[in-house]
C-alpha cells in the first residue's frame, strides 16, 4: 500500500464524512469501545483542570473524557462532525468545540492534558515536528500527553509506530515517558512534562 507523501488535508476528511457520518465506527465498534476504555484508564490523574483533545470527531470519547475535566477544548477539521459532537456533549457545559486543523491551527490556552488519539500519523514528518512544537508551547509543567495510534496497515503518511516514536523523540527535550502499552491493534503512550526545579537559596 502506497502512503500519502504529505499530510492529509481537511478536504480528505470532509470527503470521508460526506460519504459516511461515522466512517471509523467510533460510536459502534468493539475496537473503539475497548480503546476508549484503555485510554481513560491510562490517564495518570483522576481529574484535569484544563484538557485539549486534538481530533475529537463526533465526540464519543470527548463525552467520556469531559467528566474528568474542569474544562475541555476539543477540535476537528469538519464542521458537520463538530455539530454532532456538540449535540452529543450538550449537557457538559465545560466542553468547548473549535474547528481547526493541526499543526497550522492551534487554540490559545495552556493545558494539563493533551490527548492525541489516532491523529499524528495523518501528518508528514515536517508537520509532526510542528505539532510537537505546538504541544510544547501549550502543555503546562507537570502536564500529561496521551498518544493512541492504530498499528494496522494504512495509506497514511506515517505508520502508527513511526508517528508515536517520532513524537516521543521530538518531545524528548521537554517530556518523558510515563507508561507504554500495546495490543495487536494499537499502542498507547503516556508522557509527562517535567516540572522545573526551584532553586533554593
Amino acid at each position: 500500500m502506497t502512503r500519502h507523501p504529505t499530510s492529509l488535508s481537511p478536504a480528505y476528511f470532509a470527503g470521508l464524512y460526506a460519504d459516511d457520518p461515522d466512517p471509523w465506527r467510533f460510536a459502534t465498534s468493539d475496537y473503539e469501545r475497548a480503546k476508549y476504555a484503555a485510554t481513560l484508564a491510562a490517564l495518570p490523574r483522576p481529574r484535569y483542570a484544563s484538557a485539549l483533545e486534538v481530533g475529537c470527531s463526533i465526540g464519543v470519547l470527548t463525552r467520556q473524557l469531559g467528566s474528568r475535566c474542569g474544562a475541555l477544548t476539543a477540535f476537528d477539521v469538519v464542521s458537520s462532525v463538530l455539530e454532532r459532537a456538540r449535540v452529543a456533549c450538550a449537557d457538559q457545559t465545560q466542553i468547548r468545540f473549535l474547528q481547526a486543523a493541526v499543526p497550522g491551527d492551534w487554540p490559545d490556552g495552556r493545558y494539563d492534558l493533551i490527548l492525541l488519539s489516532e491523529i499524528a500519523y495523518y501528518l508528514d514528518r515536517a508537520d509532526l515536528a510542528r505539532l510537537v512544537a505546538c504541544v510544547e508551547t501549550a502543555l503546562l509543567p507537570g502536564g500529561d500527553i496521551v498518544l493512541v495510534h492504530y498499528l494496522g496497515e494504512t495509506d497514511y503518511p506515517l505508520s502508527g509506530d513511526a508517528a508515536a516514536d517520532g513524537f516521543i523523540q521530538g518531545s524528548a527535550g521537554f517530556a518523558e515517558i510515563l507508561a507504554q502499552s500495546r495490543t495487536a491493534e494499537y499502542r498507547l503512550d503516556v508522557l509527562r512534562r517535567a516540572v522545573p526545579e526551584v532553586a533554593v537559596a
